[in-house]
């Protein structure tokens, strides 16, 4: 035990990539389960999103949607008070219906598809979907009890700040940032809860909520798996600046590259970022499950 406390979390974090690399099966698995509901997913909010246009672009262009420029703060402003007012209805009718079918749907795949994925790593593993899908409903729970939190929270800055016979709107934007920041930090420390609890349940046989209670007492192992997932932070960030770099590289081609062929090449740079980030996801699950058995 002392001689594995002294293992940084990430000193194995090469090998253990290196292994998922040499194991393909795991990332098929996990864009196979990814993919099977986002691309139904996206497709299905897509029809909606042009449908609510479609009913509504007389009423947005009337209000100044496509002049809306950051060049005049107020104007813009304004612009997006009123496109806000005329779409809210159409959206909030839609989602009534609509985000409860995605939460159960997310729940479901990610939970059945999490369990195959990490049962492929290692076959001893038990088959605990149920409990999986239903600590990914709460986790999908949590993530949208925060993004009200966050928009009602913006909505009482656009109140104190701008409703007023001089609007402040630097102090509208200060609000907005320090806001922003709070609900980050929040939710990362409620994401970890449930991204450990999974694992817990499978690796120890527990129930959805002893796994729950045991991700809040991990002991000296939790320095580590947080080590890990700051570097796994960082490189999901690296990917991020790597596809925008990516995006705009046909740029300077904008002569010879555009239409059809720049969507393409969009289409192309967003799948690629999407396998990568899936593959480094699995690797933080192999990560943090092999530091669990070295502990224990």
């Amino acid at each position: 035990m002392a001689a594995t406390q002294q293992v940084r979390g990430t000193q194995s974090l090469v090998h253990t990539i290196g292994e998922c690399w040499r194991r393909p099966a795991l990332l098929l698995l996990e864009l196979a389960w990814r993919w099977l509901f986002g691309i139904p997913a996206l497709a299905l909010l897509s029809f909606e999103a042009w449908r609510i246009y479609s009913a509504t672009a007389a009423q947005l262009a009337a209000a100044g949607l496509f002049e809306f420029s950051l060049q005049d703060p107020m104007r813009a402003a304004i612009i997006v008070s009123d496109v806000f007012a005329i779409l809210c209805p159409p959206v909030l009718q839609v989602l009534i219906w609509l985000a409860p079918l995605l939460t159960a749907g997310w729940a479901i795949a990610s939970g059945i598809g999490r369990n195959m994925v990490l049962r492929r790593y290692d076959p001893a593993l038990p088959r605990h979907s149920t409990a999986l899908v239903l600590l990914q409903l709460l986790r999908v729970l949590g993530l949208s009890a925060t993004f009200i939190g966050w928009f009602a929270s913006i909505h009482w800055a656009a109140g104190f700040s701008l409703s007023r016979p001089e609007p402040n709107l630097v102090l509208y934007c200060a609000l907005v940032i320090c806001i922003s920041l709070g609900v980050f930090t929040l939710w990362a420390l409620l994401s970890w809860i449930f991204s450990i609890a999974p694992l817990l349940v499978l690796l120890e046989n527990r129930s959805a909520f002893s796994g729950l209670l045991q991700s809040l007492r991990l002991g000296p192992l939790a320095s580590k798996l947080v080590e890990v997932n700051l570097v796994m932070g960082i490189i999901k960030l690296a990917l991020v600046v790597l596809a925008m770099v990516l995006s705009a590289s046909p740029l300077p081609f904008e002569t010879v590259m555009q239409g059809d062929a720049l969507y393409l090449w969009w289409t192309f740079v967003s799948i690629l970022y999407c396998a990568a980030s899936d593959f480094f996801q699995v690797t933080r699950l192999v990560a943090f499950i092999q530091f669990w058995r070295a502990y224990k």
